[in-house]
This record gives structure tokens, C-alpha cells and sequence, in this order.
């Protein structure tokens, strides 16, 4: 009798280990945050493939949206249903590694990938000495720009060897301005990230982490070139429109397309919008940011897949994400989402050299992205939210100018990051 009753003891435990089915197959449950069609397409294809080739592994792809994913995977962490392989953001993954919601991916990952990918990559997803993210998908932010307009005006067109400066970059739009028409249009609906990556350039931090290991704001005078010129751009020159300060990026296509603004400071990404919306003879291309002090120097977050810590399966997800991220796989995802990958042998590929839709300027660019100002410091969703969003929006439709704009993101933003370093 107790022997019959262990048996089925162990017979109940390896059910609860198999999948929906019972079959012993794992399944896992896989978050993609793809949406452009071509990338969704992709990633759909690569799963297939995995489950083709892993019979034993089967992964299921979930649908999630950019827009919501912080508040999910909260909620999904908090309930005990979190996805075992996660698509996220690098700037996003602080406070789930902290909290201890992702796997430490330090002894998961095979040698050949961690290689792979550059050191300075890796310091976006690490937190307290643990690994908690893979970045795989990077995109600088370029200039969009109306090549027969600047062709038109004789300025000097700027390359990633000999780029303009953020001082050139203001008498050019200064020049390009009038009649109507701007010489830039700045969608800042979100100018957080925009104004710190960009002031990377120009040698700002504006995070500056003490002896103690605690963060505090300074909004030192290198982190005031690039908003200051933004600020210029649209009250003294009056060559960037008020008007699209509220917009995303994508709001201000219509405006580039109709002969309005000269060019448009967007993702690289973006590219894949303009190719496909662009009237027909519309000529375009991709120009560099402007540079500082710090030359071509920009932050970025890239896009990340990490583990559930709660996930019973982290071997079987480590091995998924090493055939996701393999070189030409992850060449497929970067053309899929007009980005650039951060492994150095995908970076290599050929497809990514091309001068075609700007793929060579940006891929130019690769070896000057660093982590964001904000990727490791704990709060810092809420002080973009709370604090640092609406002060830069006032500052930039001249609301408040640049001492109240200082006060209010060290004062009050101080206040935020002190509460989650207690």
C-alpha cells in the first residue's frame, strides 16, 4: 500500500512538471513585444522553428504591447503568472531585479553568447553583480532629413566621420527656417529619454552614484547643452514648431512628408514608417545626432529578454534564447525591427552595411551607443513620470526656464529616487 502510494505521488509531480498536455513536453510561455509587422513576423518564424527542431520544448508565443508592459509584468510577477521568457526594455528591468522577480542569468547563458555581446551591452541588464537581461536590439537616434531641401540650401550635410556640432546643428535649422517652415521639428511626448541619451554627447550624466552606492540628481552644465538648444530652437530662433512638442514621432511624418520640417530627430527604427509611408519621390536620409564634447556618444536602452524567476524551466528558456540570439538569428530580428543588434558578429553581416534606408550611418554608429544615464537607477520610472517629464515639457514650450527647470529635477527628483534607496 505505501508503495503504490508513492507511485502515484511521483506520477502526480511529473504531470505538474510536463506541460498543459501531461505528455512531459515543457512548454514555455514566451512574451514578444514585436509589433512591426515584419518583426512579429520574425520572431513568430524563429519560435516555429524552435519547436520544429525541440519537440521536447515547446514555446509558446504571447503577444504584449510596449504601452502597458511595466504595469503587466508587475501584476503578472505579483499573481504568480509571469511568462517564463520575458521581452522588456533594459531601463524597465532595475526594479524587477531588485525586487526579485528575474532569474540571475550568470550561470544560464552558454560562454559563446555572453562573448559575444559587448561588455559595455551587458552593463545595461546588470544590477548588484547579477546578470538579469540579454540586450539584444539597440537603435540610436538619428536625424530624418529632407535630402532634396538640404541638397536645395548648400549646408554642409554631416557624416558619422565629420558630424555637426550641437552649435552647427542650430544654425543650420536657423538657415533652413522660414516662410513657414522649420528647420526641425522635435516630437517630445516623451522627452526623458530623447534629452539624456542625446546630452551623453556633450559629456552629461545627470545621475551621479556616492561612495554609499546611492544615486542623486545634478544638473550639471553639460547637461544643459542639449535641452537649451531645444529650448532655442523653438523660443528665440523660433526654427522647431511648439506645436510638436506634445507628438510622438510618428504624428510628425505627415508635417516631413508635406515640406514642413526639414528633418525630424527620430529613432532609427523609424526608418521602417518613412520607407513605407514616404509619397513616391519623396528623397530622404538618415543623418547622424549631433555631437559634443563626447563626439557621437549616445545612450541607449536596449531591448532585453530575461527569465522569470518563478519559471521552472530556466534551463530549457536559457537554451531558447541562445537560438534566438544566434548571429543570423539575431541579424533576422534587427532587419525585422530596423534596429541594430549588439552582438559583434551580427553587427558584421552585410545586410546591415548597406547605404540603402540609412542602414550603413546608423550601423557607423554602433560602437558609440552606451547604457542610458538611468539604466540601473532604482525609482527611476516614477521620477520620469513625476517629476522629470513634466518639468522638461514646461521648459521646452518655455513655461519655465532653466534654473526652475534645474530646481524642480534636483529637488523634487531627489526626493523620488531617496524613497527606493533607504
Amino acid at each position: 500500500m505505501r508503495a503504490r502510494l508513492v507511485a502515484v505521488v511521483l506520477l502526480l509531480l511529473l504531470a505538474g512538471c510536463a506541460g498543459p498536455g501531461g505528455d512531459g513536453r515543457v512548454t514555455l510561455r514566451f512574451q514578444s513585444l514585436a509589433w512591426q509587422d515584419e518583426s512579429v513576423r520574425a520572431t513568430k518564424e524563429l519560435v516555429r522553428e524552435w519547436n520544429a527542431a525541440h519537440p521536447g520544448v515547446r514555446v509558446e508565443y504571447v503577444q504584449g504591447s510596449w504601452d502597458s508592459v511595466h504595469d503587466q509584468l508587475l501584476t503578472s510577477f505579483e499573481g504568480g503568472e509571469a511568462p517564463d521568457v520575458i521581452h522588456d526594455a533594459a531601463d524597465d528591468l532595475a526594479d524587477f531585479a531588485h525586487g526579485g522577480y528575474l532569474a540571475d542569468l550568470s550561470r544560464l547563458l552558454p560562454r559563446g553568447l555572453k562573448d559575444d555581446i559587448p561588455r559595455h551591452s551587458w552593463a545595461t541588464t546588470t544590477f548588484g553583480g547579477g546578470l538579469y537581461g540579454v540586450p539584444f536590439l539597440q537603435e540610436p537616434r538619428v536625424l530624418i532629413a529632407n535630402a532634396a531641401w538640404l541638397r536645395r540650401s548648400g549646408v554642409r550635410v554631416p557624416t558619422p566621420g565629420h558630424p555637426w556640432s550641437w552649435a552647427e546643428f542650430r544654425q543650420v535649422t536657423r538657415r533652413l527656417s522660414g516662410g513657414g517652415r522649420y528647420g526641425v521639428a522635435w516630437p517630445l511626448k516623451e522627452p526623458v529619454s530623447a534629452t539624456l541619451n542625446l546630452s551623453l554627447s556633450a559629456g552629461g550624466s545627470l545621475f551621479h552614484r556616492g561612495t554609499d552606492g546611492k544615486v542623486t540628481v545634478r544638473f550639471e552644465a553639460a547637461d544643459a547643452e542639449v535641452p537649451r538648444t531645444i529650448h532655442d530652437q523653438v523660443s528665440v530662433d523660433h526654427s522647431a514648431p511648439r506645436s510638436t512638442l506634445g507628438s510622438g514621432g510618428s504624428d510628425t511624418l505627415p508635417g516631413f512628408f508635406g515640406g514642413r520640417y526639414a528633418m525630424v530627430p527620430l529613432g532609427f527604427s523609424y526608418r521602417q514608417q518613412i520607407a513605407r509611408q514616404a509619397p513616391k519621390g519623396f528623397a530622404w536620409q538618415v543623418l547622424p545626432a549631433p555631437a559634443g564634447a563626447d563626439g557621437l556618444t549616445q545612450g541607449v536602452s536596449p531591448q532585453t529578454l530575461s527569465i522569470a524567476a518563478d519559471s521552472p524551466h530556466k534551463k530549457e528558456a536559457a537554451a531558447f534564447l541562445d537560438f534566438l540570439l544566434r548571429p543570423k538569428n539575431m541579424v533576422r530580428l534587427a532587419l525585422g525591427d530596423w534596429m541594430l543588434p549588439t552582438g559583434t558578429r551580427a553587427l558584421r553581416d552585410p545586410a546591415l552595411h548597406t547605404a540603402q534606408d540609412g542602414w550603413a550611418t546608423g550601423t557607423a554608429l554602433a560602437g558609440r551607443l552606451v547604457p542610458a544615464p538611468a539604466q540601473s537607477v532604482r525609482g527611476y520610472p516614477e521620477w520620469k513620470d513625476k517629476v522629470a517629464t513634466p518639468a522638461f515639457q514646461e521648459y521646452y514650450s518655455g513655461a519655465i526656464g532653466l534654473s526652475v527647470l534645474r530646481r524642480r529635477l534636483e529637488a523634487d527628483g531627489n526626493l523620488v529616487l531617496a524613497r527606493y534607496q533607504r
